[in-house]
């Protein structure tokens, strides 16, 4: 009986001792982080500051758009500003794409130049004793500002050729965009109380739907 219970106590020892080798062979939990991972943060795009490209100032034209050069212009030359930004309003009905109009002299035998429509004769007159004296006529499709300033030197010379004694008929402002279309040898006669042809009766009408919005601009 001494030996089977010694057996069995080392039996019992031995199953024991299996048991707690199984017990080490089993995977410890892994403990979880003190902290979750930081999740990756993408950097946010910033707004791009790149300005837009400008427009060139002749696609999709507004006289309006020149009412400081208007303004100092027809101070410098003693005029109406309305008068002077409604010329350009009559005087817009064309594209003013410089090389367009470039284009078109070639085959136009008289053309006009800039956003006044000037034509070559008229600017040589008028530019003689001026500050822009030294300009040439070819400038006036790049250079805007130089076509109001003729433009307002001209009808200031208009002005000085008018006769103190007038028809009622139309008024002095009425009498120099007369002249600027037709010319002053005909602005005289309608000074006289002449009536003025369909043509420049048309060019009146323009000029009185284009006057609130011009006073407008340049107020």
């Amino acid at each position: 009986m001494g030996k089977r219970w010694w057996w069995v106590a080392v039996g019992i020892v031995a199953v024991g001792a299996w048991a707690a080798s199984r017990d080490g062979d089993t995977p410890k939990a892994v403990d979880a982080p003190s902290q979750a991972p930081k999740a990756s943060v993408t950097p946010q795009r910033t707004a791009s500051t790149t300005p837009p490209a400008k427009k060139d100032w002749w696609v999709d034209y507004d006289p309006a758009q020149f009412a400081p050069q208007v303004r100092a212009s027809a101070r410098r030359a003693g005029i109406s500003p309305t008068l002077l930004m409604a010329i350009l309003y009559n005087e817009s009905y064309k594209p003013h794409d410089p090389d367009l109009e470039r284009s078109w002299a070639q085959i136009d035998s008289d053309p006009a130049f800039g956003i006044a429509n000037m034509h070559r004769a008229a600017f040589d007159d008028v530019k003689r004793g001026r500050k822009f004296a030294v300009r040439k006529w070819e400038e006036l499709p790049d250079h805007p500002e130089l076509a109001i300033e003729a433009a307002a030197w001209h009808l200031h010379d208009l002005a000085r050729q008018l006769p103190a004694k007038r028809s009622s008929r139309y008024s002095k402002d009425e009498l120099l965009a007369l002249g600027y279309n037709t010319g002053a040898g005909n602005m005289r006669k309608f000074a006289r109380g002449v009536k003025a042809g369909s043509q420049a009766q048309s060019y009146l009408a323009r000029l009185h739907d284009n006057w609130e919005k011009s006073a407008q601009a340049v107020n």
